[in-house]
């Protein structure tokens, strides 16, 4: 039996637009994937020392950082900023 995620239990309890989202556990980070189309919307990378992340989108086929300067916020504002940013969205 997998160990329980709170961040994972924490993304998955959001109210999401569009649908929803899956949340995937890759590479130490998180991938949330539309559940409507399948596309991604934003990965978040966990920064030290533990209670903030990186939002990245993908662009270009990649994950990079989210603006210009890239973004990072607490697990709550995080969430919501991705919901509330169109460019998360284009293709889910």
């Amino acid at each position: 039996m997998p160990a329980r995620d709170p961040v994972v239990e924490r993304i998955a309890a959001y109210p999401w637009p569009r649908g929803g989202v899956e949340v995937r556990r890759i590479g130490g980070g998180y991938s949330l994937i539309s559940t409507r189309t399948g596309a991604p919307v934003a990965r978040l990378r966990p920064l030290p020392p533990g209670d903030r992340v990186e939002v990245l989108w993908r662009r270009r086929g990649a994950w990079g950082p989210a603006g210009p300067f890239g973004a990072s916020f607490g697990i709550d504002d995080a969430l919501d900023f991705i919901a509330s940013e169109p460019a998360f969205w284009i293709r889910a």
